[in-house]
């Protein structure tokens, strides 16, 4: 029944007032549940508010509702009078009420943003909220999310941790299962990889020593110094010319940003074949200099 035929129907003597109260109640305003209205906050109660969204009767926010922000000031998170988003969480019962959400709406629009975040490898800042066995748990904006022990870049005292914030990226955020987890090494990883390019000298030092190579720690990310990239001559032992903990200039001679990994070469510094074996202080003091000679090679 449209309003016009209501109004109507109220002027005409034989439609009485209890038939016009039971036209209003038995009116299809068209609110299910999961639609998502606009209302205007009419006003506070102690245990929620309430809202206009043009039905029989006041829709009603309970507190719990009220939003993913921690402020216990009302005006702030629902101004009254201004005209504001819900999601419908409860059709309306005997008394035409309808239950809406801010806190749902804002959890549903977050999930959406954060599945952008995951698609773009971009990193964000949440804030370490507490401590488990696993890991520790962060807040980002309201929600909810871990970080496992291993993907930190601080694995003893996680206490320490607790009201910092890290930079981290996602690795899962799975809606249907309310799971959210970050990674702090990830982001550090990612972060390192981005300042590095093709034909850059670097500063890093031995991190660990293996038939087939060298890893060098530069800062967040590791690299491999291959046995066959050191020196123009073959190496018989890598053991004998480096140790851990050692400083090493090298140049990034392949980038690959998917599988992580970054190629180093100071074969490339070499002025002949052999130096590194003989005169790597020499190769190393003046790495600058040959760094600049070596990139116009590798970049033609």
């Amino acid at each position: 029944m449209d309003s016009k035929s209501t109004r109507s129907q109220a002027n005409n003597p034989s439609f009485s007032m209890d038939d016009f109260a039971k036209a209003l109640e038995e009116h299809d305003y068209g609110f299910k549940r999961g639609d998502v209205v606009q209302g205007k906050v009419y006003n506070y109660e102690t245990d929620g508010a309430y809202v206009d969204i043009g039905g029989k009767s006041l829709a009603y926010v309970p507190i719990n509702e009220v939003s993913l922000k921690s402020s216990g000031d009302w005006s702030e998170v629902l101004p009254l009078n201004e005209e504001l988003d819900f999601l419908i969480i409860r059709e309306q019962d005997a008394d035409g009420q309808v239950m809406l959400s801010r806190r749902q709406l804002e959890i549903k629009k977050m999930w959406d943003e954060l599945a952008e975040v995951q698609e773009s490898g971009k990193s964000l800042q949440v804030r370490v909220s507490g401590v488990n066995k696993g890991g520790v748990t962060v807040d980002f904006r309201g929600m909810r999310g871990f970080i496992p022990r291993s993907h930190l870049n601080e694995r003893e005292d996680l206490n320490s941790l607790i009201g910092k914030s890290v930079t981290a990226s996602i690795i899962e955020a799975d809606r249907d299962r309310n799971k959210l987890v970050f990674s702090q090494r990830e982001a550090t990883r990612a972060e390192s990889f981005s300042q590095l390019e093709l034909g850059q000298l670097v500063d890093g030092k031995v991190a660990s020593i293996k038939p087939f190579g060298v890893f060098v720690d530069l800062e967040g990310i590791t690299g491999l110094l291959h046995i066959k990239q050191v020196s123009q001559t073959s190496i018989e032992s890598l053991e004998k010319l480096f140790e851990i903990g050692q400083p090493i200039k090298a140049m990034v001679v392949n980038l690959d940003e998917g599988k992580g990994r970054v190629s180093l070469s100071t074969k490339v510094l070499e002025n002949y074949a052999g130096e590194m074996i003989e005169k790597m202080s020499e190769v190393m003091e003046t790495a600058e200099a040959r760094s600049e000679r070596a990139r116009k090679k590798l970049l033609a």
